[in-house]
Parts: structure tokens; C-alpha cells; sequence
């Protein structure tokens, strides 16, 4: 028979910046909010641990992060110390290949209760801007730069246009924006259209206490904003952030032993795909759609039946990118997509209900699995004022780094209800 895997416990700490916090501080919040919400009385029974980080380095701790970061709760008897602490790096997308390695734990037979956990931290008393803004350019091939670069300016050329990453602003910022003006002069998107995905989550963004950014962004306002890198305007940018998250995944086996509390709030994972970017031309399927057409055959569904799904908006012009790219629309419809209000309350799909990154900010490596939690309080009919009506199916899209004119990577995961 084949195995389910249930996630029994989520969290999510707020992002924004916290100077006062420790890498073990948000650790530490993740792990027993994640323990909490699963209704187990402890955590001896966890077997294997997926820790995700991506720039713990630039702060001295190059190695044994996850070890280091839950050795504390070890000692004091919250963490099983002799379970073995596995630590990821892919951008921002660790916190999903954590939940993809958990869930495939409990696949393979090997775990019953894996915990996949995520931290980040960017801000720290004294560091200037540009040296949090530094650590993204970890997420580009800096060996051979100029190899990215020139397919960046070339792209930049095709619409009489240039690409000048700054060192005061993210270079994903820069490649969202090129690519948004290669997207307009090609299919007509406009950038009302953009605006109008970025105030849609920024609508459900005031409806999160967990957003950092809890205000509505009328569109014409988020047009009025400053312009960061044309067309991108300040409301349509995610703020780097300090934050962690954390899942339990278990067998059909552990589910059952829960009590009924608990089993009612579980979310079956029932699809984990990763997809890895390369070389391509920019009108190429991108990762995105490779992972989307992989986790739709494996899950047995198509893109109209998602109720509600988490997409990496890292600018707001992602969000058009990544719903052509699921097959939520027809390629270049994306900007119509979201001005129909097609992902808004009552559309057909809702999307980034936790008010996106542009809401809740993004704390690199742990945005994936705070994409889960979203997904799963949606499931769980949980949401409050920006719950989707019946949810039952969740998709969570999350992407990391750059390939030339590619994600380097890209995680799609298929949630449902039981039963």
C-alpha cells in the first residue's frame, strides 16, 4: 500500500527585523511552534532533521549549522540529541528541498517523523544595507559572472533598455525587472497589471498578522511608489528579512496513534517535486514549468482544480511569470490574470493568500516552508479574514537562485485535506 505523508505541525515566526534574535533564537521559535501545533507531547519520536540556512557563513558558522542551532534545545531535552541533523543550502528555496528530503523520509520507509526547519538571518546591529542586500549575491554564479551578465544585457537590449544591478538594491531585482520589460514589449503586459497583482497581496497581506506589511496598497498607489528598477516600483519588491520556519512530517503510521485533534488538522503532502534551471532561452519552458508538468502527471490533477497556492514573488512581476508558467493561464495572459482579479477573494484560484512576499517580507531559505504554512492553515480553515471558501487542494511554488536567465532551482508541492 502506498505510504501517505502527513503534515501534523507548522509555524511560522513573523519576518521582519530582528536585531535582538539569534540564528538559535528563531530556531528555537520555529521548532516548539512547529512541536505545538502538532498535538505531540514531545519530540523524542523525531528520527531525522532537515535544517535549511544559506548565510549563516557570512557570520562565522560555515559548517554544522542546524547542529549548532538545536544543540541548546538537545541539552535541555526538547530535541532528541542523538537524532542525525542534515544541512541544506539551495538559496531561497533550502526550506523546500528540507521538506522534499523530510517527505521523502517517510516515503522511503526509513523516518515515521522527519522535521524539516528553516532559518535566516540578515540584519544584525550595525551592518549597513548593502551588506545585508550582499548576501542575495550569493544566489548568482560568481565565478564567471560575465557569463549572466551579458545574457542579462543582451535580453536588457532586445527592448532598447539596460542592466545595471546596484549595489543598494537586490540583482534579483534587476533580472525581475529585465525580464518584466522583455514580457511587455512581447505580449502587451502592462504595468497597471503588475500593480494590480501587487495590490492584490497586499490586500490579503492586511489580513495576516504574521505579514510585516499589514496595509492595503491600492494600485494606483503602489504605481505612485518610488521606482526601484523600471518597471518595479518599491510596493513590488520583497524586503529581506530574519525569520525561520519549521514542518512535521509523518507516516500514515504516526497519524494514526495522534488523537483525533490533531489527525483533523493534518494536511496530506501528497506531491514534492524539484526542478533544476539551466541555459535556456528566455522563450523556453523555465523550471517552473518542468517542476508544474512533473507534480500535475505525478498528483493526477490539473492546474484549474488548485483552490488556493503560495508562488515566489520575490518582485510582483514574478507572480505573472510563475502563474503562466503553472498553467493557471495561457502564456502572456498572466497580467490579465491578475487584473480579471482571477487570483483575488472569490476568483478562481487564490493566490498568495499570506500576502505574498511583498507582504510578509523574505528571509531567503525559510520562505519556503512558510509558503506550508500558509497552505496548511488555509486547509485547515484557519485563516480568518482571508480564508478561501472550501479550500481543498494547495500548491506551493518556490524558486532559488539564478541560472543565466533561469531560477537555479524550483520546488512545487501538491497539498490536499484528507480524505
Amino acid at each position: 500500500m502506498a505510504r501517505e505523508v502527513y503534515i501534523i505541525g507548522v509555524y511560522s515566526t513573523e519576518f521582519r527585523r530582528w536585531p535582538g534574535k539569534s540564528f538559535k533564537d528563531l530556531t528555537r521559535e520555529a521548532y516548539l511552534g512547529a512541536l505545538a501545533d502538532s498535538g505531540l507531547v514531545d519530540g523524542s519520536a523525531i528520527d531525522f532533521a532537515w535544517f535549511a540556512n544559506s548565510g549563516m557563513s557570512a557570520w562565522g558558522q560555515t559548517s554544522i549549522r542546524g547542529q549548532v542551532c538545536l544543540a541548546p534545545m538537545a541539552r535541555e531535552g526538547l530535541f532528541p540529541r542523538d537524532v542525525p541533523v542534515i544541512n541544506v543550502e539551495n538559496a531561497c528555496a533550502g526550506g523546500s528541498a528540507a521538506v522534499h528530503a523530510a517527505w521523502k523520509d517517510i516515503l522511503s520507509g526509513q523516518s515515521d517523523l522527519s522535521l524539516a526547519i528553516a532559518v535566516e538571518k540578515l540584519h544584525f546591529p550595525g551592518v549597513p544595507k548593502e551588506k545585508v542586500i550582499e548576501g542575495f549575491a550569493a544566489g548568482v554564479d560568481n565565478f564567471d559572472p560575465e557569463t549572466w551578465l551579458a545574457e542579462y544585457r543582451g535580453l536588457a537590449r532586445e527592448n532598447g533598455g539596460c542592466f545595471e544591478p546596484r549595489p543598494d538594491r537586490s540583482v534579483f531585482v534587476d533580472a525581475s525587472a529585465t525580464r518584466a520589460r522583455w514580457h511587455m514589449a512581447r505580449y502587451g503586459t502592462t504595468v497597471r497589471q503588475i500593480a494590480a497583482a501587487c495590490a492584490k497581496s497586499h490586500w490579503y497581506g492586511a489580513r495576516n498578522p504574521k505579514a510585516q506589511y499589514q496595509f492595503e496598497v491600492p494600485i494606483d498607489v503602489v504605481l505612485r511608489d518610488r521606482v526601484v528598477s523600471s518597471p518595479i516600483t518599491r510596493a513590488m519588491c520583497a524586503v529581506p528579512a530574519d525569520g525561520a520556519a519549521a514542518a512535521l512530517l509523518c507516516s500514515g503510521q504516526v497519524f494514526r496513534s495522534l488523537p483525533v485533534s490533531s489527525r483533523k488538522r493534518a494536511v496530506v503532502l501528497t506531491t514534492s517535486v524539484l526542478a533544476g534551471g539551466g541555459c535556456r532561452d528566455i522563450t523556453e519552458p523555465g523550471v517552473t514549468s518542468i517542476a508544474a508538468r512533473k507534480v500535475y502527471r505525478i498528483a493526477g490533477i490539473k492546474p484549474h482544480q488548485i483552490d488556493v497556492a503560495e508562488l515566489h514573488d520575490y518582485t510582483s512581476f514574478c507572480e505573472i511569470e510563475q502563474a503562466e508558467a503553472l498553467g493557471f493561464c495561457e502564456t502572456g495572459h498572466g497580467g490579465a490574470f491578475f487584473d480579471s482579479e482571477g487570483s483575488a477573494a472569490g476568483g478562481h484560484i487564490a493566490v498568495n493568500t499570506s500576502g505574498g512576499l511583498v507582504s510578509k517580507s523574505h528571509p531567503a531559505s525559510a520562505t519556503g516552508i512558510s509558503m506550508l504554512f500558509e497552505l496548511v492553515t488555509q486547509l485547515r480553515g484557519e485563516a480568518g479574514g482571508r480564508q478561501v471558501s472550501g479550500a481543498r487542494i494547495g500548491l506551493q511554488q518556490n524558486s532559488g537562485g539564478l541560472i543565466g536567465l533561469d531560477d537555479a532551482i524550483c520546488s512545487v508541492m501538491i497539498l490536499r485535506k484528507p480524505g
